[in-house]
């Protein structure tokens, strides 16, 4: 894990290396997330194996066959999350509260209807963005449209029922 401030340019943003931009609070939540994955969950699937194969003849069993299909999705995931940490650059901090960054929580207005004040944090990793609690990824049409712009900025966002523009009303 690297811990660095947002606007910091470092040699692994330009590399090969896709860089997973997250919260400390989102690496916590990873973290936990795949501990248990490693403990509890193991251990769950473990005593559904054994208990699958006391039943008896395994080539027609489903109940082994569901137990090993866990198996499998839980090991996918646990590399996926391993992955994911071994690659994360964890953003202390937005530098700037003129522009908007990875971690700026920002106020828009939706001009589209002059009333709607909405307020997102933008976050770094899509396992962290949650859109329903107004977290979203810097790397969805969103957060991607409201990168680097300033307060007072109109930000226009292609919807599925036509644009949709956004006034940037405060940074912080």
């Amino acid at each position: 894990m690297t811990i660095k401030s947002s606007s910091e340019d470092s040699a692994r943003d330009n590399g090969s290396i896709e860089v997973e931009h997250m919260s400390k609070e989102g690496y916590a939540k990873i973290e936990k997330e795949l501990a248990r994955l490693k403990t509890e969950e193991r251990l769950h699937i473990a005593e559904r194996l054994e208990y699958a194969k006391s039943l008896g003849d395994l080539s027609e069993n489903a109940e082994f066959d569901a137990a090993k299909e866990e198996q499998m999705l839980n090991e996918m995931r646990i590399r996926e999350l391993e992955d994911l940490l071994s690659r994360a650059t964890v953003v202390e901090k937005p530098l700037s509260q003129t522009k908007v960054e990875i971690g700026s929580c920002i106020i828009v207005q939706v001009s589209n209807n002059g009333v709607t004040k909405e307020t997102y944090t933008i976050v770094g990793s899509s396992e962290e963005a949650d859109p329903l609690a107004g977290l979203i990824s810097n790397e969805s049409p969103l957060g991607h449209a409201f990168m680097g712009k300033k307060k007072g900025e109109v930000v226009r966002v292609a919807a599925p029922k036509g644009d949709i523009e956004y006034v940037i009303i405060e940074i912080a």
